[in-house]
């Protein structure tokens, strides 16, 4: 039997009181925040902040519950942007839109630093969110590891020292938006499966390799098939010809997660229009019974409003609950 659960890649937008709350203190505190630092006032309004995005999805009914990201202030480069060994420069623009990140430069070893984990420790969640090895090192400016490979390698292993200093959790989101907007060139593509899987190793959780803002290439795809993991995740709202081409021709895991929740535009999908997709995808697939079907939206939800944000949360946890496969 499948078991269909809502969830979402995290990276929730801030509450309003926090932006301005945190704006506040940080301009304040700008010297020790270039020397990484927190003061224990950011730090209590962080705190704060998890506890409410919690306290959202529960409220909502999801069925993974994330930390929900607020401190990661350069979106899914924030494992990178908080180590000692890395300089953040200048802002660079994310990926094709409206949002910017400091650019993370790795100047020395990138040794766990358990930044992550110390997030996940603080609050009752029951899935994780990182980036993909591959899209961090895309991400980043590499001055220390000299070689492209060298420093695909050495971020897959930080990763996996990251991951295995988890709590338990029962999934793992690895961000890999890259995949499909900076493909790998032949050769890069199975070292880049060979990364994802380093890091899927470092934990018993189900580990879910979510691609968004179109579909993956058929070369680097059928990589990604070699991966020792659970679940591939596609991006239905951007691009749902290509998500169903790659599966139709080179097939998927026994689970499979469907962003099928705009996670960038305003409009509040309803529950029945969420449940709509979710068969719609089901019944183009060969025939193939999941083990797992993780609904969710196709990107993170930072883009939105927060009651916009809310409200998809809502959605997505009914909508999931009338799905029928």
């Amino acid at each position: 039997m499948t078991e269909v659960l809502a969830t979402t890649p995290g990276l929730y937008p801030l509450p309003d009181w926090a932006k301005d709350e945190l704006s506040d203190l940080k301009g304040h505190q700008k010297d020790d925040l270039i020397s990484g630092e927190e003061s224990s006032e950011i730090t209590d309004a962080y705190d704060r902040v998890r506890d409410e995005l919690v306290d959202w999805q529960i409220e909502a009914g999801l069925d993974r519950i994330v930390e929900g990201q607020g401190r990661w202030d350069d979106m899914i480069a924030h494992p990178l942007s908080v180590h000692e060994n890395v300089e953040t420069r200048g802002i660079v623009r994310y990926y094709d839109n409206n949002n910017f990140y400091r650019e993370p430069v790795v100047r020395g070893d990138l040794t766990p630093d358990g930044d992550v984990a110390a997030e996940l420790s603080a609050c009752d969640a029951t899935q994780a969110v990182l980036p993909g090895p591959y899209s961090l090192s895309e991400l980043a400016t590499d001055e220390h590891y000299g070689d492209e490979g060298a420093f695909l390698d050495a971020v897959a292993e930080f990763l996996s020292a990251e991951v295995a200093g988890f709590p338990p959790v029962e999934t793992l989101f690895l961000l890999e938006p890259s995949l499909v907007t900076d493909a790998p060139e032949d050769g890069v593509d199975e070292h880049a499966s060979e990364a994802i899987d380093t890091v899927a190793s470092a934990t018993d959780a189900e580990v879910v390799v979510h691609t968004y803002w179109g579909s993956i290439p058929e070369k680097p795809y059928a990589h990604l098939m070699d991966a020792d993991i659970d679940a591939i995740g596609f991006d239905f709202v951007s691009d749902h010809e290509g998500s169903i081409y790659n599966i139709q021709e080179y097939g998927t895991k026994e689970g499979i997660a469907l962003g099928v929740v705009d996670g960038q535009n305003t409009l509040v999908e309803t529950p029945s229009s969420i449940a709509e997709r979710v068969e719609w995808v089901h019944e183009q697939l060969p025939v193939q019974s999941f083990d797992t079907v993780y609904v969710s939206s196709n990107t993170e939800l930072f883009y939105l409003p927060t009651n916009k944000a809310e409200a998809k949360l809502s959605a997505l946890a009914a909508g999931s609950k009338e799905v029928s496969l």
